[in-house]
């Protein structure tokens, strides 16, 4: 992903300007965006957070909130940050997205860990987005953007509901044979749940990566099992490999690296927010310290400061069309959080890898 994010950079208008940010590549880039909610929706299985995970997972978002209000309240003074509730949230968010296929394909997403982290991520990735869609919402007041929430959330589970209950044996032998047959109607049918679902969340006054989670969600619980499992292989086939790199090397392309570099406010305020992203995020791994082992308090503190590439760069775009946030801030969240997704899991992976060795040699289960 940062690969694709720096061959962005490099074919960008920023730098060897051969793409601009504009016409196919500012559409994909959008479709892009609501595949990595999509995909992080999809991945998620309820069954393995709720409880403990998800009741610490609450707690520790929470705390994340209140210590991002109290640390961005005094970057407030600096000139250039006049969006502190947007900085907040851009603070608050973890890449449940970007986690997901990194412990899926490390075999640590079914362990004790992989479920822990899988809940701090989702409250990471969710709750920004319903804060953002609630808070930062131009066109309806805070009363009438949580009426509509409300009813976009019972649509929510009523199509939850019916996938999970219309799963007759006809039914779901039709779309067996139709799975390997040219119509590939199962996965037509998911891209239409999330076309639909990124529109309707536009038009109830949110950001379509809301809509896009949510279709996730839906495709996600009506496709559980083994039989799902052939529909999940061709979603991952369309997604991580046509949608995502347009959302990665879209980034990049629309990345002002340039406004890094203009005065050394701005280049501090990078090294600041990586830092950031750490306590704000990593502070509540406290409360993991009876459900983990100790070494792996620190992974799990650098998996969680992973940010949500797709939501941050939302935040950005709202605080500059509002004209509340300076193009220099946002450039220096957005390389914020290329750095933090550059260095943070790779750093846990390791960390990680050295708890789970002595274990395993020692044959302890």
């Amino acid at each position: 992903m940062v690969l694709e994010v720096l061959l962005g950079i490099l074919i960008g208008p920023h730098a060897l300007g051969l793409v601009p940010f504009d016409g196919f590549v500012a559409t994909m880039f959008t479709f892009g965006m609501g595949a990595t909610l999509f995909m992080a929706g999809v991945e998620l299985e309820f069954d393995a957070i709720k409880g403990r995970p998800l009741s610490l997972a609450v707690v520790g978002w929470s705390i994340s909130v209140l210590l991002g209000i109290a640390i961005v309240g005094l970057l407030h003074v600096i000139p250039q940050v006049h969006a502190p509730l947007m900085v907040t949230l851009a603070l608050c968010t973890t890449g449940l997205g970007v986690l997901l296929p990194v412990f899926r394909d490390s075999g640590q997403l079914g362990t004790a860990f992989g479920r822990l982290i899988t809940a701090a991520a989702t409250l990471g990735e969710v709750g920004p987005i319903v804060a953002m869609s609630l808070l930062l919402s131009q066109g309806y007041s805070t009363w009438q953007e949580t009426g509509f929430l409300l009813v976009f959330l019972a649509i929510l589970a009523t199509a939850i509901a019916v996938g999970l209950g219309a799963r007759p044996p006809r039914v779901l032998a039709f779309l067996g044979r139709q799975m390997h047959a040219s119509t590939q109607l199962p996965v037509r049918l998911s891209l239409l749940i999330l076309a639909a679902l990124f529109v309707l969340s536009e038009e109830f006054g949110f950001e379509g990566i809301f809509g896009a989670f949510a279709a996730g969600m839906i495709v996600g619980q009506a496709t559980g099992g083994e039989g799902g499992k052939a529909l999940r292989a061709k979603l991952d086939a369309v997604c991580f490999g046509w949608f995502y790199p347009f959302f990665f090397v879209g980034t990049g392309v629309k990345f002002d690296v340039a406004a890094l570099t203009r005065d050394l406010t701005t280049m501090l305020l990078v090294p600041t927010f990586v830092a950031l992203l750490l306590v704000v995020r990593g502070g509540p791994v406290f409360l993991y310290r009876n459900a983990i082992a100790r070494a792996q308090l620190v992974p799990f503190a650098l998996s969680s400061a992973v940010p949500s590439l797709s939501v941050v760069v939302v935040i950005t775009e709202i605080g500059m069309r509002a004209k509340t946030m300076s193009p220099d801030v946002a450039a220096a969240l957005i390389g914020a959080a290329l750095l933090a997704v550059l260095l943070f899991p790779p750093i846990a992976g390791v960390l990680l890898q050295r708890t789970t060795a002595p274990v395993s040699s020692a044959g302890t289960p």
